[in-house]
């Protein structure tokens, strides 16, 4: 199996910050392997299914409580 997700803590911070680290934190897992996301800037609603869209990466997950989001991408390259 791939392990634990990657964690990218993006709260407090806003675009591009939370996919820049997503996409940062993508090469330290290895093909199949999971990132998980926390932010609470409302267009990471937006921009991180539009970065997996662009770049072939797998958005697993989204969700949103209280304002935060959490999402799972999975590498795939």
């Amino acid at each position: 199996m791939t392990g634990a997700p990657v964690l990218v803590d993006a709260l407090g911070t806003w675009c591009p910050v939370p996919v820049s680290l997503t996409a940062r934190a993508i090469t330290r897992v290895p093909t199949g392997g999971l990132v998980e996301v926390w932010a609470d800037d409302p267009l990471v609603a937006v921009d991180l299914p539009a970065w997996c869209h662009r770049t072939g990466h797998a958005l697993e997950r989204m969700d949103e409580e209280a304002g935060r989001w959490r999402a799972l991408v999975r590498r795939t390259r």
